[in-house]
């Protein structure tokens, strides 16, 4: 038997053992194919478990105390059949060990009656408590000695608890496991010796031994480290793979960055870039100097700034005579950046693509997407939006733009990918907030072009040691200054209604003051239904119990383009005081007036999420309030953790590192998501040297064997680890 065996051939009848009422289930083989994916020999002992129970000490059943976990070894003694007043099967095994005697109760089970016979050895674990005078083990889990056997599976020993799911027992999986290390003739170890001795690992083979039946708690932590070095060694071998082939495959396009559109921008700026910003663009502009195509990430607090690094990175592009693309994950965003660029560009003779008297009568008009302004008439550059709401003739004429060249600058959501879109000669791909798109439309993107430089953006902090890993091919300049004027955002708790009443008082006092506020309304159910109508409902009561005299709308993600538009361009003026909406505002809404926000259910939120929605507000110069309204019960303290981080910082890198330690990988930027291998034993937050030594020797290893000829067993490890990105692995 090998590793690529089947799971059917461990064992024909455990493999094929049916759980579930009168043993009508399926195999269990086929339970662990359908429901967890584990098909092979390999995968079952990569299903590490997920906690452990220690019945390794052995008692005496004197010893024993009512409420304590105990396992003891005795004999059978006798064993009780019968049937109860409500017709249900009791049996009952008694055991001695010499020292006591000890009952096991086996309701509904009558098989145990001719399972276990008088003079039978069995060991058992359980709870000790008393049953009518008599002392038993609740919750019991039993394991029969059969012979001299002495390596006990489940009991007597530090007992492994793997993930099961419906149709198959933990107890299966484990029995699964072990038969398969018993037949399997050796194990072969995927890292190069000479890693292994130089990294001073322990044996593989024997690593994946006592993950599963560890005979101490020292064996079990030296089998987790060695594994945890092999996932991150891995993770870090794709990375650098993909980084090598990314930057050698293909010849990129040598930028200049001296050039009269980024001297006229800078001139014209109605502030002064933060030294921050200054650091970033010129990074930016060594990175597309150099003739291999830039692979970056831009990572910087809310309203950091990256707006302005990103648009000069474009004129840096279009002034070399190409053209640049900026996609945004929602219409909003990409409209908030639109309007921004259009702010910055407009002073210098840049124009929007689509002139004002091009847009239909019963159009739009100065709406957040488009500017009310009049284009200036000196040429320069040209600059277009292009979302789902961009239909009919202008959507035609934009594409027409794109495809000749015309239009220099292109911003738009995943639009920009779909099949007839179409550039002239695209040499800059911006994507703002990548985990909010799929490896393969960020792909789709870069692909519009021959090999144009990248530049990823996000407004959520990324953790250190998720920048090493699952961004880890990509370069990353940070902006972590914040632009003059900025006022931070005071941050409160309300768990009492006292406490909400004052938090109206607050948003009273600040509409009064000219300001204006957010209400915000969290998901309650996947397809965000109840989200909706949670929004909606609390506008119509806010107007109407709470605020009669304000002027109160609602927004939502389920509103029609347009519609939205609207709503959001009258808040953006000042025609309504509140704005109850949905997570839709988390991203790309800057209205610098509102200086409040309410957050409903808060508890519900990811701290990354929270950080988000705060940043729409303290945008200003004026001071601002975000309250944040807990619901949850007792007991609830990873809720409270995130609430309570939440008060004690404004710093978005700082809340990333809490929400890693509090959440895990898993859970961030849709890490499970992105395509790329999950972490089943390393975790982010606590291994940050091991990540270190793993990408350390990583890239070392690539650098001298950039395809892996030397080191086919690492490239099929290579492929099958990251099966579902096989593509971005690969790319070129």
């Amino acid at each position: 038997m090998t590793l690529d065996s089947p799971v059917s051939e461990i064992d024909r009848q455990l493999a094929n053992r049916r759980a579930g009422f009168r043993s009508k289930g399926d195999p269990a083989h086929e339970v662990l194919a359908a429901s967890l994916g584990i098909d092979t020999v390999g995968q079952l002992l990569h299903h590490y478990p997920r906690r452990y129970i220690d019945r390794s000490q052995v008692s005496p059943i004197r010893d024993l105390k009512i409420g304590q976990y105990a396992t003891v070894i005795a004999k059978v003694k006798g064993v009780n059949k019968r049937q109860t007043r409500h017709r249900q099967t009791m049996v009952t095994v008694t055991l001695y060990d010499g020292s006591g005697y000890l009952d096991l109760t086996f309701f509904n089970q009558p098989w145990a009656a001719s399972l276990y016979k008088e003079g039978h050895e069995l060991a058992v674990s359980g709870v000790a408590q008393l049953y009518r005078g008599r002392l038993q083990l609740g919750n019991q889990e039993v394991e029969l000695l059969r012979g001299d056997e002495q390596d006990l599976v489940h009991t007597g020993r530090i007992t492994p608890i793997h993930r099961a799911t419906e149709g198959i027992t933990t107890r299966t999986i484990r029995e699964l496991v072990h038969r398969a290390l018993e037949k399997l003739s050796a194990i072969a170890d995927p890292l190069p010796p000479e890693l292994v001795a130089a990294e001073r690992l322990s044996s593989f083979a024997g690593a994946i031994h006592q993950i599963h039946f560890p005979a101490s708690q020292e064996e079990l932590r030296g089998a987790a480290e060695r594994l945890k070095f092999d996932e991150l060694f891995i993770l870090e071998l794709g990375v650098a793979f993909r980084k090598h082939r990314v930057e050698t495959a293909e010849k990129g396009v040598r930028h200049e960055p001296a050039g009269p559109l980024v001297e006229r921008l800078l001139a014209t700026l109605p502030f002064e870039p933060t030294g921050a910003q200054v650091r970033a663009m010129a990074e930016l502009d060594a990175a597309m100097a150099r003739p291999r195509p830039m692979n970056l990430l831009l990572q910087g607090d809310v309203g950091s700034g990256k707006t302005l690094v990103a648009l000069h990175a474009a004129l840096v592009a279009i002034q070399s005579g190409h053209q640049a693309a900026i996609m945004a994950p929602t219409e909003v965003l990409a409209g908030q950046h639109f309007r921004s660029m259009a702010a910055l560009l407009g002073p210098f003779g840049a124009i929007p693509y689509l002139e004002l008297s091009d847009v239909p009568e019963d159009g739009p008009q100065g709406s957040l997407f488009e500017p009310s302004a009049e284009p200036p008439p000196e040429a320069g550059v040209t600059y277009a939006l292009l979302t789902a709401a961009v239909t009919g003739k202008d959507r035609a004429r934009i594409l027409e733009g794109v495809a000749s060249g015309d239009v220099d600058l292109v911003v738009g959501t995943h639009a920009l990918v779909q099949e007839g879109v179409g550039f002239a000669d695209l040499s800059l791909a911006v994507i703002d907030e990548q985990h909010r798109f799929g490896v393969h439309q960020r792909m789709a993107l870069k692909g519009k072009g021959g090999s144009p430089d990248v530049l990823i953006m996000t407004a959520t902090p990324i953790p250190r040691t998720l920048a090493l890993t699952y961004y880890g091919d990509l370069d990353v300049v940070v902006v972590d200054e914040m632009p003059k004027g900025r006022q931070p955002v005071e941050t409160r708790i309300a768990r009492s209604e006292a406490e909400r009443q004052k938090a109206y008082a607050l948003v009273r006092r600040e509409v009064e003051a000219g300001h204006q506020a957010f209400v915000v309304c969290a998901a309650i159910d996947e397809a965000n239904k109840t989200e909706v109508r949670a929004a909606e409902a609390e506008a119509k009561r806010l107007a109407t119990d709470v605020f009669p005299d304000l002027s109160v709308h609602v927004l939502h993600g389920r509103m029609r383009p347009v519609e939205k538009e609207r709503v959001m361009e009258a808040f953006r003026t000042g025609v309504h005081h509140l704005l109850i909406s949905t997570t839709v505002i988390e991203v790309g809404v800057d209205v610098p007036n509102a200086t409040v926000m309410l957050v409903e259910n808060a508890e519900r939120f990811g701290l990354a999420q929270l950080h988000q929605l705060r940043g729409r507000i303290g945008r200003g110069t004026h001071a601002s309030f975000c309250v944040l309204f807990d619901e949850s019960k007792e007991g609830n303290e990873e809720a409270r953790a995130r609430l309570d981080a939440m008060v004690r910082t404004t710093d978005g890198f700082e809340l990333a590192d809490e929400d890693l330690r509090l959440r895990g990988e898993g859970t961030l930027f849709d890490v499970r998501q992105s395509g790329l291998p999950d972490l089943k034993l390393a975790r982010l937050a606590e291994d940050l040297e091991l990540v270190k030594r793993s990408r350390s020797r990583a890239f070392a290893l690539v650098e001298t064997d950039p395809e892996l000829g030397d080191h086919p067993t690492l490239l099929a490890e290579l492929r099958t680890r990251f099966e579902r990105s096989i593509d971005w692995l690969f790319e070129t």
